[in-house]
């Protein structure tokens, strides 16, 4: 049995895929923010590179503290875009703030960021039965519809296919392959209990 194909280039993804990736389990709000706004920040890049920069995004934002991160200053985006240990894209780093605001409304309407994305499902984890990386698709119904609603609520950086990366991130989508030994089918407990 070996771990899925994309995690087994580079230690940090594999330390990452054996962690965290595809991994159900209770996250705070600030986690799922955190997770929003990497899979945003990877649009066109690798994942590796955003991986490689996350605590520079911890610190430069606050670890992912939603009231702080919705009160940044045009000043202190600005200086963020100067800031190497983040990916320096005007538009990436100004979507922090403004996902941030929509994120707390989101809070206030659902309880928790959590329970919004919930919502969009009717089982969860959707556990998938892919056996090589190229059945794997980069956008679902859920992801669709998710994204569309985000954008209307004025969210920036959530298309399809980064809200499915983010999907498979927390672990609302299983995307492990079969043949991985972090496939659900393999764990003594499941991953959302």
């Amino acid at each position: 049995m070996t771990i899925c194909d994309w995690a087994q280039q580079h230690a940090e993804m594999t330390l990452y895929h054996n962690e965290e990736w595809g991994r159900y389990t209770a996250k705070t709000d600030a986690s799922y923010f955190e997770f929003l706004t990497l899979e945003g920040a990877q649009a066109g890049l690798s994942w590796r590179t955003v991986l490689n920069k996350r605590e520079g995004y911890r610190k430069v934002f606050h670890h992912f503290n939603l009231e702080r991160c919705a009160q940044l200053s045009d000043e202190e985006l600005e200086a963020a875009r100067l800031n190497t240990a983040i990916v320096r894209h005007k538009l990436k780093i100004y979507s922090v703030r403004k996902n941030a605001r929509v994120l707390q409304q989101i809070i206030v309407e659902y309880g928790s960021i959590e329970q919004y994305f919930r919502g969009f499902f009717s089982v969860v984890p959707i556990v998938n039965e892919w056996q090589k990386m190229s059945e794997l698709p980069n956008e679902s119904a859920e992801s669709k519809a998710i994204s569309k609603d985000l954008k209307k609520r004025g969210c920036s950086f959530i298309g399809p296919t980064i809200i499915y990366a983010f999907l498979q991130a927390t672990g609302f989508v299983d995307d492990h392959l079969t043949t991985c030994p972090y496939h659900q089918s393999y764990q003594k407990e499941p991953l959302n209990a």
